[in-house]
């Protein structure tokens, strides 16, 4: 067994912190606009959790950025658009994988490393969530929490029920996003892999590690890449 590292100390803050808050967001959020049909918390409970965690979310995600962009690391977020036939090869064999190869015992096409973590579809999709979505979500909260303070931008946005139903349709497309990339994270060579990578930093590579969903594995790394990886985490 070799293990290779892949989640900086900062970005398993991030994601955790993020995680946590955005489950909370979720139920709280339930609870602002359904109250009637569920008993989560009290209104005014739900209101003051969901606004704290709105502002956490905000710093969180200014932690990012700034890790991201300080280190230079943001490129592994970046697809290589200059190749765009190859990459939409890439991105076609990802999505067979998805979609049947995993059934049957395939191995994943794509093999991560600490500079190449996220295959086609994830460069895709993560870059839409960390530099659209996100950002979209905490500024429909912040303009919700204080109407008028923003009163000029909630006009030239369309009014509050235009900034209402943006935040309502991403909270529902987070709630799905969080089952499924959970889910996703399960399918690693144990149920747990993934998971224990980003408390611990590292994955761990078995023999039939292929198998995995490619979140964070890589085929054939050796051990001392460990030091190596940090070290370049570290430099920049």
């Amino acid at each position: 067994m070799t293990r290779i590292f892949l989640h900086p100390l900062p970005i398993r803050i991030w994601h955790w912190v993020n995680a946590l808050a955005f489950i909370i967001l979720i139920l709280t959020g339930a609870q602002i606009k359904l109250g009637n049909a569920i008993h989560f918390f009290s209104f005014q409970t739900a209101v003051k959790i969901h606004s704290w965690l709105g502002w956490l979310l905000v710093f969180n995600y200014f932690i990012w950025v700034i890790y991201y962009f300080s280190t230079g690391n943001i490129k592994i977020y970046i697809p290589p658009l200059h190749r765009p036939v190859e990459f939409a090869k890439k991105a076609l064999r990802q999505a067979k994988f998805y979609g049947w190869g995993i059934m049957v015992g395939d191995e994943n096409p794509h093999h991560s490393t600490f500079e190449n973590k996220f295959n086609p579809m994830q460069q895709v999709s993560y870059l839409m969530i960390m530099v659209a979505l996100i950002p979209l979500q905490l500024i429909t909260g912040m303009l919700l929490w204080d109407p008028k303070l923003f009163e000029p931008v909630v006009n030239l946005a369309g009014g509050l029920q235009i900034i209402d139903l943006i935040h309502v349709f991403l909270w529902i497309f987070f709630s799905a996003f969080i089952i499924v990339h959970f889910y996703l994270a399960t399918l690693g060579h144990t149920p747990m892999a993934h998971i224990t990578a980003m408390f611990t930093g590292y994955e761990e590579l078995h023999d039939d590690h292929g198998h995995g969903h490619g979140e964070s594995h890589e085929h054939g790394h050796e051990e001392h890449s460990e030091s190596h990886a940090q070290d370049k985490s570290h430099s920049h």
